[in-house]
């Protein structure tokens, strides 16, 4: 009797540390991959909500630390990185989730709108991969960064935002030329995703028409949904796990049909 296959989707005595693991998207990866056997950094600039993600997961069974970390500080991001090695000694998973969203043309994006979308969603995938990639390069590790289907496809007022993940991906291409064969890195493009982000915008700017709005927003999706944060975990988990050994410098839709049409 042969011995059954190996679960390539395990992720035992690896080491993650997920940027803005305090909610949304990167709460579920954390929870995920937590529950395929890693050990989690949670890094997160709000301090309530990585603590909370961090005790959670522990109360789980999970070994996980919250590490403060404000990614468009390369201070903050240095120190974040030193935290994690002294708390791990090693690290096996980048994830660059943290990440903001803006709604706005050209014309109507301000200078202060741009810089800050620069900082968190460009800025912090450069400072955190750099901070971590000494660590991965010493295990072999991988990168997974979240970019957006903004970044293949225009999208109407999505202008800055649009910008900042068209560099996300660029930077996956160039990261995974650059470190070939010693460290992985895709990323992952999704559309619509269902997350606390977008019922904070619907609240804040159609009060009185969440529900009819959200329709609009799921229907932009080909299968007529949003996507969900657990869906997001699952790709990510594909593309950390030795599952995908044999992929690197990729950018994997999660669009529910909308490049199809």
């Amino acid at each position: 009797m042969t011995n059954p296959p190996s679960d390539t989707f395990r992720l035992d005595g690896k080491i993650a540390a997920i940027t803005g693991a305090g909610s949304g998207i990167g709460r579920a990866i954390a929870e995920l991959f937590a529950a395929r056997g890693a050990a989690i950094a949670v890094l997160e600039v709000d301090e309530a909500a990585g603590r909370t993600a961090a005790e959670e997961l522990q109360a789980s069974g999970a070994t996980a630390e919250f590490v403060a970390c404000d990614v468009t500080d390369s201070a903050a991001v240095k120190l974040a990185f030193d935290a994690v090695k002294a708390r791990f000694a090693r690290l096996d998973v980048l994830v660059n989730n943290a990440g903001i969203g803006h709604v706005g043309n050209v014309e109507n994006t301000t200078e202060e709108d741009f810089d800050r979308l620069f900082a968190v969603n460009v800025k912090g995938v450069y400072l955190s991969t750099q901070q971590a990639l000494p660590l991965l390069l010493e295990s072999g590790g991988v990168i997974c960064n979240l970019a957006s289907i903004a970044s293949l496809i225009g999208i109407a007022d999505r202008f800055a935002y649009s910008m900042t993940k068209g560099a996300v991906l660029t930077m996956t291409k160039s990261v995974a030329i650059d470190y070939m064969g010693r460290v992985r890195c895709n990323c992952i493009c999704p559309a619509r995703i269902h997350t606390p982000f977008v019922d904070g915008y619907l609240a804040k700017n159609y009060p009185g028409r969440e529900q009819e709005m959200f329709d609009q927003l799921a229907a932009y999706q080909p299968m007529g949904r949003m996507g969900t944060p657990t869906e997001v975990a699952e790709m990510a988990l594909f593309l950390c796990s030795p599952a995908s050994a044999f992929v690197t410098g990729q950018a994997f839709p999660l669009d529910g049909g909308v490049l199809c049409v």
